[in-house]
């Protein structure tokens, strides 16, 4: 790994008195606080190679290896000419510029396409070694590491292109006995057909009539009462905008910004600053965009994409008392959104769905012991209530698919499993895709992220998203759409469902 830097350090008075100590200080730099940092018998340190003095500007030449990177060698020897010059002579740095930054490194594997990255003007490989340059960063940007996120970012680049299409890990963990299937239709379709659901007013989103609707709350009752209760889940009613701050923490917003719905605000609450944009609408009948994206300020939030966030937030900074741990709460208040795109389908992938979030935080132990209740409660559930035909899967954690790291070690006592079910209208249990349908993770992540402590272990974390819709899919699409025909079980919990609405 080697770095090139060339910099201008103007300063506020001329340099010709100050020639010498400039020079003294560059000396000793080069001989103390150039190597700090480097381990001992190891080469990596920095150096100023040449340095020009001219008029109230001072150009460095700085070279270095992996310990001591140039841009933090520049910030030391700033710092130094500041304690040293600046007393003596009454001058200081006003500015410095990033002349010319190469920096080289090698990569474990050759990249098949080109990249491209902000702040970095250009970028070559040759085999496995990549160089790049970069111009015009300031101090703060140095100071917070930009160089070193460049070279992780294109690592991560690289990697990826290695992984694209490249199958999820995936190790089936325990199956049901087959069922026998009620009929072969999509429930989506005809639950459109009848009425019982309809496309909303946007895309990607589904009004759900009184008999849909009656469904998917008893599958929301199911949840909570069957599961949840019973393993001493505590409610908590949260915000459905997350900011960005708090996505930043978890990874979503370098991880899945491409799926998000974002959030603006008005500029201002004043009606004569809208009075214009009111009689436009008037007159026209239309929503002026052009005025209307003048009026609203940039997204500082989004929509919420999963509950887990907000409630890692609340957490943030706190120590949790040892009598409250395994600490288990969940959230239903928040509806999620997810842009779909082209993906969308049926009321199982939607850009809008409802759904309860557990989240458990505790030590290893405690949260191992969490994940065999809840697996119980599900099974349960699944089986004695749902009836259903599905199957349980380790497979990558959503956080590693989000940040294409699938290299990860991961202890297999953590990690996800994925709840699928057979969906009889894609085809043979055999060929056909299963729907993911509920899940179950643990992890270290964002304890850690968020400085989630105990007095005296370190804490883990994990949640299990209840997708309605999606309990509803898998069911409908297993047992049908009528109600004499549903198990025992569901129909107990559901009862007689209502008149629905007739439109003439």
């Amino acid at each position: 790994m080697r770095f090139e830097l060339k910099t201008t350090l103007t300063f506020s008075g001329d340099l010709e008195e100050a020639k010498s100590s400039l020079k003294n200080v560059i000396v000793e730099a080069n001989e103390d606080i150039l190597k700090r940092g480097v381990p001992h018998g190891k080469e990596g340190g920095a150096e100023v190679v040449d340095y020009d003095i001219r008029g109230n500007q001072l150009t460095l030449h700085i070279g270095s290896g992996r310990y001591v990177r140039a841009h933090d060698a520049l910030l030391r020897v700033k710092k130094r000419i500041g304690e040293k010059i600046g007393p003596e002579f009454h001058i200081g740095v006003r500015k410095f510029d990033i002349d010319e930054y190469d920096v080289s490194f090698m990569l474990e594997k050759t990249p098949e396409d080109d990249i491209d990255l902000p702040y970095v003007s250009s970028i070559n490989f040759k085999g496995n070694v990549c160089t790049f340059s970069v111009k015009g960063l300031t101090e703060e940007q140095l100071s917070k590491n930009y160089v070193d996120r460049i070279i992780n970012r294109i690592k991560e680049k690289v990697d990826a292109q290695y992984y694209k299409g490249k199958e999820e890990m995936w190790e089936l963990v325990w199956k049901s006995e087959e069922k026998e299937m009620i009929w072969e239709e999509d429930p989506t379709e005809v639950m459109e057909k009848k009425g019982w659901i309809l496309k909303g007013p946007t895309k990607g989103k589904w009004f759900y009539n009184p008999k849909a609707a009656s469904i998917l709350r008893t599958m929301e009752r199911i949840a909570v009462e069957e599961i949840l209760k019973p393993l001493d889940f505590q409610e908590v009613i949260e915000s459905m905008m997350v900011p960005f701050d708090v996505w930043m923490n978890t990874g979503h917003m370098e991880g899945i910004p491409n799926e998000a719905y974002y959030v603006c605000e008005p500029m201002t609450r004043d009606p004569e600053e809208w009075e214009e944009i009111v009689d436009f609408i008037k007159i026209s009948k239309e929503v002026p965009q052009e005025m209307l994206s003048e009026m609203v300020t940039r997204p500082k939030a989004g929509l919420c994409y999963a509950q887990c966030p907000n409630i890692y937030w609340s957490l943030k900074n706190q120590t949790i008392a040892d009598e409250s741990l395994p600490l288990l709460l969940y959230d239903r208040s928040s509806p999620s959104a997810r842009y779909e795109s082209g993906g969308r389908h049926g009321i199982e992938r939607v850009d809008e769905f409802h759904r309860i979030e557990p989240v458990y935080i505790g030590t290893k132990e405690q949260l191992i012991s969490i994940k065999e209740d809840l697996i119980e409660r599900y099974t349960h559930v699944f089986e004695n209530i749902l009836e259903l035909e599905w199957r349980m899967a380790r497979v990558s954690p959503f956080y590693l698919q989000q940040s294409g790291d699938m290299e990860e070690e991961v202890d297999k006592e953590l990690g996800t499993i994925d709840f699928e079910a057979y969906l009889p209208y894609r085809g043979s249990r055999e060929d056909s895709e299963w729907l993911e349908f509920q899940n179950l993770s643990i992890f270290s992540k964002y304890t850690e992220t968020f400085n989630i402590k105990s007095r005296k272990s370190k804490l883990y974390s994990g949640c299990s998203g209840i997708g309605l819709e999606r309990w509803t899919a898998a069911f409908l699409a297993q047992k049908g759409l009528e109600p004499d025909e549903w198990p025992e079980g569901f129909k107990r919990w559901c009862g007689d469902l209502p008149k629905g609405i007739n439109l003439l």
